[in-house]
């Protein structure tokens, strides 16, 4: 691991950025004593659509129509929902 001072990492921030990019890890310092260190942000792996319908709670769905129709002004009445 690398430490530089605040004013080198000031004055050479891109270089440093781009070994940091090559996995090398970095202390900043402060009159020799460390406060930051600069890593590597590993990415987050991509998501795979249609991932979840491999779940048991997805086999079994079946999608129904009637659930989303309107329901007539018998059933709304039944629900007590006035006419």
């Amino acid at each position: 691991m690398k430490t530089v001072n605040i004013h080198e990492a000031k004055t050479t921030l891109s270089a440093l950025l781009a070994k940091v990019e090559e996995g090398e890890e970095i202390i900043i310092a402060r009159n020799g004593k460390p406060i930051a260190q600069l890593t590597r942000i590993e990415s987050a792996p991509r998501r795979q659509p249609g991932l979840l319908r491999a779940l048991p709670a997805w086999r079994d769905f079946a999608f129904d129509p009637a659930v989303f129709a309107p329901l007539s002004d018998a059933d709304l009445a039944a629900e007590g929902w006035p006419a």
